[in-house]
């Protein structure tokens, strides 16, 4: 059994739905001066990732903002082998919000595939490899 960090290389970004995603989109390029690296269909709606440094922000239409605090979603952390951290997951006894890998075909270049889990403060922490 080995710790979760033997199958991630770094930090990759947060989650953050958006209640109106251009207006999110404006906030954090032209008031914070985050650079827009991408906005992606998923399903009928888009997601879009905004970075400043290391900081990558993945934020998002079609799921309700909370509009309090708490509003991050998720975080998420580069796994460069997905099928070898999933597996070693489940020899760790982490409660699963995925029972398998998903995917989204539509993400970067060729996708992504992820899994998440809960912490202990049901917290989501997601485990994603860009294909």
């Amino acid at each position: 059994m080995k710790p979760m960090s033997d199958f991630t290389t770094d930090f990759q970004h947060s989650g953050m739905p958006a209640k109106d995603l251009d207006e999110t989109i404006e906030f954090y390029t032209k008031k914070l001066g985050f650079d827009l690296v991408g906005v992606f269909p998923n399903g009928e709606n888009r997601c879009a990732f905004l970075r400043y440094g290391h900081l990558t922000i993945e934020t998002w239409e079609g799921d309700p903002a909370t509009l309090r605090d708490g509003a991050i979603n998720h975080w998420a952390l580069d796994t460069p082998d997905i099928d070898a951290a999933f597996e070693n997951a489940k020899t760790l006894g982490f409660d699963f919000k995925d029972d398998k890998i998903q995917s989204i075909p539509t993400f970067w270049d060729r996708g992504i595939r992820y899994f998440n889990i809960y912490g202990p403060n049901h917290e989501t922490i997601e485990f994603c490899q860009i294909v």
